[in-house]
């Protein structure tokens, strides 16, 4: 069920109560403990736009999903949210390429990258969640491209990934997964963590 990895170790009464709470609310949204593919689709799409974002949702949930179990534990998601939150730079950007790396081969090929760009701004201009972008999902994905794969061979590495988007930050923007768009924030107590 759950992964070999530890949860992000910071230290302070806060956090603990902080912790405890995020526990809570998921024990109390997820009682067996788990999230499905499901239950996380119709909780991030309540919690955004309903259906359009309902692509995106599955690729988040994958991502989250790292031992590919098909099922989301307490400890990847809290681990997610909480580098989402906190982490720097470097951590996002690495979550956000496995998010772009549909297939888990160690690069992303243009059509994956257009296939989240589509499912982001279909997702994002049904909420008006961000400016509208004067560049259609293909223009993106195109452009990117054209920044970050340094060697020409069709698929964007992580190194290049996570380099290019350090050194643009119209391509940061484009490529980091941002916790406002989604939805993802600390619970206040009481507050219902998926929504």
């Amino acid at each position: 069920m759950g992964q070999a990895a530890s949860l992000p170790c910071r230290r302070g009464t806060t956090y603990v109560t902080e912790l405890y709470e995020w526990l809570r609310t998921f024990m109390n949204e997820c009682p067996s403990g788990l999230i499905t593919l499901h239950e996380f689709r119709r909780h991030f799409c309540k919690g955004t736009v309903g259906n359009e974002s309902a692509e995106y949702a599955e690729q988040i949930f994958r991502t989250l999903d790292n031992n590919g179990d098909g099922v989301v534990d307490f400890r990847e998601y809290v681990k997610a949210i909480s580098m989402l939150i906190e982490g720097t730079p470097v951590e996002k950007l690495r979550w956000s390429f496995k998010l772009y790396d549909k297939d888990k081969d160690g690069a992303i090929s243009r059509r994956e990258m257009l296939e989240i760009m589509q499912a982001v701004y279909k997702m994002s201009v049904a909420a008006s969640l961000t400016k509208p972008n004067p560049l259609t999902a293909e223009e993106c994905t195109n452009r990117i491209f054209a920044r970050l794969d340094k060697d020409n061979n069709a698929i964007i590495s992580l190194k290049e990934f996570i380099d290019g988007a350090l050194d643009d930050e119209w391509i940061r923007e484009m490529l980091e997964c941002d916790p406002n768009t989604v939805k993802v924030e600390r619970p206040p107590k009481g507050h219902i963590l998926l929504e």
